[in-house]
Order: C-alpha cells, then structure tokens, then sequence
C-alpha cells in the first residue's frame, strides 16, 4: 500500500517573523478583541435591556398620571353634561308646554336646577320653528330666532344636542346644551339650557382656585391635579380650545397641535406641533359631545428627569467596560509576551540542532573527506621530496622543464585539497540566508561529491533524470545543501549495497521546480509516515538523532518551498522537494 504524505499545510515561518514584534502586537490585538468580546459584550447587552427597561419604566411613571387624569376627567365631564342634559329631560317630560310658556314657572325651573346641579346659566323655550317663545335668565327676553343656527338643526335631527363653546348675542362665551320633545298633541319643541362655561372649565383646570367647593365633580377633578409642566384643556374637532390653556391661551383660540384619531378609550401618544415642539399627549375623546380632554406635557419634562438617571445607568458599564479592557490588556500583552520569550527560546534552539545536525553531517563525512585530501597530500609529498632530491643530490639545477612540472604537481594537489576544505568549510558555515542564483543540477553533483567514495564503496548506483535543462533558481546555497545532503544520507542509509538512488528535476507550472530523490531502500511503514518530520523521531535504531528531516522541513519551508513523501514498504520511498524558481521572501 503506498502513502503520501504531505506537509504544505503544516506551519512554519521564517525565524526572524516568529520572534517580530509586528507578528506579536497582532497576537496581542487578537487576544484583546476576542477576548473583550466574550467579556464585554454581554454586559453592554444587559445594561442596553436595562437601560431600555429603565426608559420604559420611567416613561411610564411619567405618564401614568397624565393618563389617569385624562380617564379621570373624562369621567366627570360625561358626568357633568349627562346630568345636564337628563336634567332638562325630566323638566320637559314632567312639566306641560303650558307651563313652560309660562316664564315665571320657567324661572322657577331654573332656580330648581341651579339648586340642586349649579352651573346653568339661563333656560329658553323654542318652539318648533325655532323661535324662542320663553326665556328665563339674566338677560332680557327677546324674540330671538335660531332656526338658521347649527345647533338648532342637530338638536332636531339628533334629540340632544351639546354645541362648542361659542360666543352668543351677549358677547360671552358660553356651551348651549339642549333636547328636543314633543307633548301630547304631538307638537315639538326646544329645552335649552346654557351652561356657565367657568363651571365647565374647572372640570380640567384644577390649579385656579375659583369656588371648587360649589361642586363634588370640581373638587374631585381639583384633587386630581396636574403634572409639572403640563397642561390640562378641552378642545374641538378642529383644535380650537373649548378652554383656557396655559401653554396655547384663552378660550376659542386655535392650537398648534395635530388632528388626534378618534379613540373610544384614553389614548397616549407622542405628538410634534406645529412649532416643531415634540410633546407627550393623553387625550380622552367625550361622548355625545364635540369636546376632546387633553393632557399633555413637553417631552423635555422626561428628559429632565431622565437624564441624571441616565448617567448613572451609563456609568457603571463604562466603569466596568474600562477595568475590562485594561486587565485584559495588561493580561494578553503579559501572556504575548511569555509566548514572545518561549518562542525565541525555540529560535535559538532551533538555529543550535540545524547547526548541530550540520556539524554531524560532517563528521559523518569525515571519512570520505579525510580520503579525498590523502591523494593530493600524497602528491605534494612525492613530488616536494623528489625536487628536494633533485636540488640537494646533484651539483647542477635539473633542467627548469622538470621543475616546473614538479611544482605544477604539488600546486594542483594543494588547488584540489583547498577545493574539498572550501566546500566543508561553506557548509559548516552558521548564516543567514543569502539570496543567489543556483543551478540545482550543479548543486546536487556538488553535494554527492561529499557521498562519492562511500557510494563507490557499497556499490550504490546513482542516476539523474531530467525533462529538459534544469533551471536555475533563487535561494540559498548552504541551506540547500544541508537540504539535499540529509535527504541523500536517508536514502543512502536505507539502500543496501548494490542498492540503486534515482534523481530527478521537474519544472510544476511555470514558478515551481521539484527535486525528487528516490531509492529502491527498504521504505517507511505507514504508521510511522505520518512522524517523519516530528523532531527526534528516527528509524534508524540507536544510529539517529531524529532531527536530520525535521530540520530539512524547516528550511525547505523557510525557503518558501514545501516537501512530500512516498513510500512503500519494501520497494523503497521518494521524497519530493519543490522550490520556486525566483525569491521567495523579500
């Protein structure tokens, strides 16, 4: 079964990104923002509900009184013109059109009344023309004619009737209530009371003390009040006031207020008039009557009091909200920075085991190195002690052509031995990454030449195959080497002599290459394929350190390239390195 393995996922940044400041100051701008959002948020979504719960139950402390007095008020003014208007019902059922005519028993009729309701003003007797044919009452008797009048026509078709307040022959404000009835020969006429309106005004402005006394629904409508900065009126279907007010002025003066829905109960609405003033309005509409009782106060009278108690409502999540954000601050930039720390902790041992594994791949070399500097040592040896041989033992110089080749000998093999070291000493060398040019199928033969003598030892067959020329490509030299050396010590590890290793260079698309060395080794089992990379995690039994791949990892990520793995128990494995062509990091 083969398996592949593949660790482009896997992360791994460049050393000098894992320790930036940059990187840890975003770490630490996360852990504010996740964690003040697990934190914060739920406060100022409990104090938003109380904040809005406050509001509502402020408001309506507000204006639970406003509605109260206008359920109240209407009550007592229904109250007060049914009695009325009952009252002049009784008076034309239990008395004859004879009497009525009669003004001396009419005003004895309005003694009555005023005695036991108070309030009216005069009572008129109109008969079915509208003429009035008996008065009874301050003014004089007159034979006035009020068939052209509104009222009059509604009282007929209606058979009671209660009109605006208006101003009457007299110059006075005044409300006409008035019924309609016929007596037994079927012959109809008009009751028609007038009722003082400073009565009827004192059903709604409870704050001027004028004879509350003189009646029980005037002393109860007084006890009842009426909110600071409010204001308590009556008036039509066409806004105009039915009493004084004290914001808007006198009776039969219009007000800036909107038209108000019709509403059978009391009703409590936010208004804008028509001088931009927002205001909060109870309105009550009276039955059988053109009149509408309004209550209403300035919204600023609630901002007034809402205000301080917003501020402590906002205050104490602020508070809270600013402590938050501090010991989270103080806590993530404490814990950042421990991470800061234990990561260069990690850095600078990461950088001792690539330097170290390094290092033990040269001692590893050491052999085959110490070989290959014999034979020119050798040579140099020979030829010093011949041409030392050649000055001491003859009288004469040998001839300059001998010499020469002589010393040409000993130079080529002190070239040769300063060559092998150069190469040692270059991959032994701790540096950063330098950026150059590199011909990878020139790299690769430069990294075998170290593997040479033991592959020519055990017999190891070493083969190369190319699509096309190689291409060059940007990266750093020594890193690549220690790359391609640890893949090449793994394979050669796992081959048996006579065994075979395969490389081969493969253009991915147009930025990548791939180095793939293969060996017909005995391969990785699968449970262990997925550990390769792990650090100090070897198969090979007491002869590995187990940080020779986990470090080639690093680097092939820290170069901008990624590396996979096949193998197949018994056949051999094939790890694939790709690079891309041009720099991979600035």
């Amino acid at each position: 079964m083969e398996e592949r393995v593949s660790l482009v996922d896997r992360s791994a940044e460049d050393l000098d990104q894992l320790i930036s400041r940059r990187r840890y100051r975003k770490m630490v701008l996360v852990a504010v923002l996740s964690v003040s959002a697990v934190a914060v948020a739920p406060l100022l979504i409990m104090s938003g509900i109380t904040y809005v719960q406050y509001q509502e139950a402020f408001r309506a402390e507000l204006t639970r009184p406003m509605v109260r007095f206008a359920a109240a008020g209407k009550q007592s003014i229904e109250s007060y013109l049914s009695e009325r208007l009952s009252a002049l019902a009784v008076v034309a059922r239990e008395t004859s059109l004879k009497e009525l005519r009669d003004e001396g028993r009419l005003a004895s009729m309005l003694a009555n009344l005023n005695q036991t309701f108070g309030g009216v003003v005069d009572l008129a007797l109109i008969d079915e023309d509208g003429t009035q044919v008996a008065y009874a009452g301050p003014a004089d008797a007159q034979a006035v004619s009020y068939a052209e009048d509104r009222w009059f026509r509604e009282v007929n078709a209606r058979g009671a009737y209660v009109s605006d307040v208006f101003f009457g022959y007299r110059g006075l404000p005044h409300i006409v209530v008035a019924i309609q009835h016929n007596d037994q020969e079927g012959n109809g006429y008009v009751l028609r009371a007038t009722v003082d309106t400073d009565e009827f005004h004192w059903l709604v402005r409870a704050r001027t003390a004028r004879r509350p006394e003189l009646d029980p629904v005037c002393r109860r409508c007084h006890s009842l009040g009426v909110l600071p900065f409010g204001d308590a009126f009556i008036v039509n279907r066409e806004g105009v006031l039915q009493s004084s007010s004290r914001l808007y002025g006198d009776v039969l003066e219009r007000t800036p207020l909107p038209s108000l829905p019709y509403s059978s109960q009391v009703e409590l609405v936010d208004v804008v008039d028509e001088q931009g003033e927002p205001l909060i309005v109870s309105y009550a509409q009276i039955d059988r009557s053109p009149f509408t009782l309004v209550v209403l106060s300035p919204r600023v009278a609630l901002h007034a009091g809402w205000l301080p108690l917003r501020r402590d409502l906002l205050v104490f999540p602020a508070i809270s909200v600013a402590l938050i954000l501090a010991v989270v601050i103080w806590g993530s930039s404490y814990v950042v920075n421990r991470v800061r720390e234990a990561d260069a902790k990690r850095a600078a041992l990461y950088h001792k085991m690539e330097y170290t594994n390094k290092m033990a791949a040269i001692g590893r070399l050491g052999a085959g190195v110490a070989h290959e500097i014999n034979n020119p040592l050798s040579i140099i040896t020979q030829n010093a002690g011949l041409l030392k041989d050649l000055i001491t033992l003859s009288e004469e110089l040998p001839p300059r052509e001998k010499l020469t080749n002589l010393v040409n000998s000993v130079l080529n093999a002190a070239e040769r031995c300063g060559g092998i070291t150069h190469r040692l000493l270059g991959f032994a060398r701790h540096m950063e990454v330098q950026w150059e040019t590199i011909d990878l199928d020139g790299l690769l033969k430069e990294v075998l030449e170290f593997l040479g003598k033991e592959a020519s030892y055990r017999d190891i067959e070493i083969g190369f195959r190319y699509s096309g020329t190689p291409p060059a490509i940007v990266s750093d030299r020594g890193q690549l080497q220690q790359v391609f050396l640890n893949i090449l010590n793994n394979a050669f590890a796992a081959v048996e002599d006579g065994g075979k290793i395969e490389i081969g260079i493969d253009l991915v698309g147009e930025d990548e290459v791939a180095v793939k060395i293969a060996d017909n080794g005995v391969g990785i089992p699968e449970d262990q394929l997925g550990h390769i990379f792990d650090p100090f995690f070897t198969t090979k039994k007491g002869a590995g350190t187990g940080l020779g791949l986990s470090i080639t990892y690093g680097i092939v990520q820290k170069l901008g390239g990624h590396i996979s793995v096949v193998s197949k128990v018994g056949e051999g494995t094939c790890v694939t390195v790709t690079l891309p062509i041009s720099r991979a990091h600035a």
